[in-house]
């Protein structure tokens, strides 16, 4: 004889075997019905369930049938339809928000997300962890910015590889961003400069040990740490404005903007290619409002409301002599100065260096260079090179 098999929940079970009690006499209703957690009238209706139906009558009457939330199949063929022609290496998250801003479909995410795991189109697993201390959070919004370059296929095989200046705050995790062909001086103070105009000076920047950054003499020997000559370009900006440089000794040590950067190369990757993005110079022109958009939605407020940044500078003058990359040389007896090949002659003008003095060579982020004597710019003329 066969026997049928019926599908039930543990509280289902559970009831099954109170019920049988029951009906063999080793309980009273109302002590089923506490058991159960129930009111006496439910457990009255179950009992009558039971006896009509045996274990059947204890089953959930919607078992097996639709939910009334379900998507058509036609719906489910149409958002399958666009995530393959259009997000196909889209995370189920970010495909959802952009199959809503674009083609206005609105579907949870864990929905797409089983609809794409029974299709074989996302793949679930668990990243291996690696145990590490968690370093806390800086307490103030400014009291200390991560700053890190991240080279990658930004523009896929459609543009140049190229590099994303990354500021993000170390409280709030707010962001700034800049794009360049490569981790320069000059890509790393556009970036700083952004975070300068909009936020003010911070107090610290924790970045690589790279040169743009530090030099070995700065990282090795920490009793020369106040001295100029072992500064590098950037860290002569960062003293000008009174940022405290402090150098990461690992990866996992800047976390937060390593994070940020996967996240990027996620998201931006993508964004880039929804608008047809395939250049450095229109990727700088939609950046800003991207990164607004994301410090909107992912910033957390920080631990202590006191804002840390300070003023920022307000004059042309003071913007350029703190954001710039700048040479000291010496003035020669023939009051000439001579810089990467190049020779200039210092023409009589009031309150010239003398012969001997130090004057400074200053190329601004917009590619302008003159020479720098106490702050004013000197008069000069261009001599060729000095080699002939």
């Amino acid at each position: 004889m066969s026997q049928e098999t019926i599908a039930m929940s543990s509280a289902e079970r559970e009831r099954l075997v109170v019920m049988r009690r029951v009906e063999s006499g080793e309980l009273l209703l109302k002590e089923a019905a506490w058991q159960m957690g129930v009111s006496l009238r439910q457990a009255i209706r179950i009992k009558q369930r039971f006896l009509k139906n045996g274990a059947e009558g204890l089953v959930h009457q919607a078992r097996g049938m639709p939910s009334h939330r379900k998507k058509s199949a036609e719906f489910k063929r149409e958002v399958l339809a666009v995530y393959r022609e259009r997000y196909k290496d889209f995370g189920p998250t970010l495909a959802v928000e952009k199959m809503r801003e674009h083609e206005k479909i609105d579907v949870k995410k864990e929905t797409l997300r089983r609809w794409l795991i029974s299709e074989g189109l996302w793949v679930c697993g668990a990243k291996e962890r690696v145990h590490r201390t968690k370093r806390k959070r800086r307490e103030m919004f400014g009291e200390m910015l991560q700053i890190d370059g991240s080279d990658h296929a930004w523009f896929e095989e459609r543009g140049p590889k190229s590099t994303m200046m990354v500021l993000i705050d170390d409280a709030t995790g707010k962001v700034a961003l800049h794009m360049d062909e490569e981790e320069t001086t000059v890509a790393a103070l556009m970036a700083l400069q952004k975070w300068l105009k909009k936020h003010g000076v911070p107090v610290s920047l924790y970045a690589d040990r790279r040169t743009v950054y530090f030099t070995e003499t700065f990282v090795h020997e920490p009793d020369r740490r106040d001295d100029p000559a072992v500064f590098t370009a950037f860290m002569r900006s960062a003293h000008r404005l009174n940022i405290t440089m402090i150098p990461a000794y690992s990866p996992e040590a800047k976390g937060r903007v390593e994070r940020m950067n996967s996240t990027l190369q996620d998201r931006l990757v993508k964004e880039f290619r929804l608008r047809k993005i395939n250049t450095i110079e229109a990727a700088n022109a939609m950046l800003d409002d991207f990164s607004d958009e994301l410090n909107n939605r992912f910033s957390r407020p920080p631990a202590r409301p006191t804002d840390a940044h300070r003023l920022a500078p307000k004059t042309r003058q003071e913007w350029e002599r703190c954001l710039c990359i700048e040479e000291l040389r010496v003035v020669q007896r023939d009051n000439t100065v001579s810089f990467q090949s190049e020779r200039w002659q210092i023409l009589q003008q009031a309150d010239a260096p003398q012969p001997g003095a130090r004057v400074a060579f200053r190329r601004l982020l917009t590619g302008e260079t003159y020479w720098v004597w106490k702050e004013a710019r000197l008069q000069v003329k261009a001599l060729g090179s000095s080699r002939r």
